[in-house]
């Protein structure tokens, strides 16, 4: 089978895949396989099928093939350290990890690739409340960092961070870093609510109600910013979980 057949074969496992028609695509992925053994975009492609469908076995097989064919491939990385992450082989999935992340930074030179760097941020995120899950809290708020560092739009690692620094008394630092949020985004509605909550758990009952009116005025149809003003004002005894 000529290269001509072998790209054919992809665009038509690729429609199949877009339009969640996994089984036939996967037939297809892996007539390619068979065809040529070195094509790494259709053991990738394997791999992702086997993950949406469950079978981890074969998504990490099919990925370690990807890897082996391709060691720098970025995003085989980190589909495997996710998949090794959520069985629990947590050590093994930072090592997958970190490998990918090394590679990555050793041949960028500079240039950034925003898709790239979205995944690196969102695996750091979930590193982050992973940490969290353990009360390791000074290794989650490194983690929030860096994935701060990489996407400056996943702004809840902002609010998250905010929450270690309640949980380990640190309330001047969250109040800062809410605070910091909220000029700077003031239209994310999940910052202002953590920030009337934090204002709500210190006593500061109309500077909490403040926040969330600004809040609702901005998000008119917010069910859960109703709630809390109904609750702190009906209440002023009302304890709500920051």
């Amino acid at each position: 089978m000529n290269s001509f057949e072998i790209e054919r074969l992809l665009n038509d496992g690729r429609k199949l895949f877009n339009n969640n028609l996994y089984n036939k695509a996967l037939e297809v992925f892996e007539e390619v396989s068979e065809k040529d053994h070195e094509n790494v975009d259709a053991y990738f492609f394997q791999g992702n099928i086997f993950h949406i469908q469950g079978k981890l076995g074969k998504a990490i097989k099919a990925f370690n093939k990807v890897l082996e064919i391709a060691p720098e491939h970025t995003d085989a990385s980190i589909s495997l350290s996710v998949i090794l992450n959520d069985i629990g082989k947590y050590e093994e999935a930072q090592k997958v990890f970190e490998s990918a992340n090394e590679n990555i930074n050793s041949k960028r030179a500079g240039v950034k690739d925003p898709h790239i760097d979205k995944k690196f941020a969102a695996k750091h995120f979930e590193l982050a409340e992973m940490y969290a899950s353990y009360n390791r809290y000074d290794e989650s708020i490194f983690e929030y960092n860096k994935s701060i560092e990489l996407d400056p739009t996943k702004l809840e690692a902002f609010v998250k961070i905010a929450k270690i620094y309640s949980r380990k008394g640190y309330t001047a630092k969250a109040f800062e870093t809410l605070v910091k949020l909220k000029n700077d985004y003031p239209d994310f509605i999940t910052g202002r609510i953590a920030l009337g909550l934090l204002h709500y758990s210190k006593g500061n009952t109309l500077e909490a109600q403040s926040e969330w009116e600004v809040a609702l005025s901005k998000d008119p149809a917010n069910e859960e910013l109703k709630m809390y003003l109904k609750l702190s004002k009906s209440a002023t005894e009302t304890n709500l979980s920051y």
